[in-house]
């Protein structure tokens, strides 16, 4: 039994460290996102937005 509990925890690290990366790389992606944009357009993406 001891063996089993010791996978579950192994396993529980993994995906909170595969959860954890994955919202890093999203983070890194909206703020490279935003780094590039042309102003005017997003200007007229946050205009329709608050029209909605």
């Amino acid at each position: 039994m001891a063996f089993f509990a010791s996978a579950i925890d192994t396993l529980k690290i993994l995906v909170i460290a595969l959860g954890a990366g994955l919202g890093a790389w999203g983070v890194i992606n909206l703020l490279e996102g935003y780094g590039n944009d042309n102003p005017g357009a997003k200007s007229q993406g946050m205009k329709q937005l608050m029209a909605n």
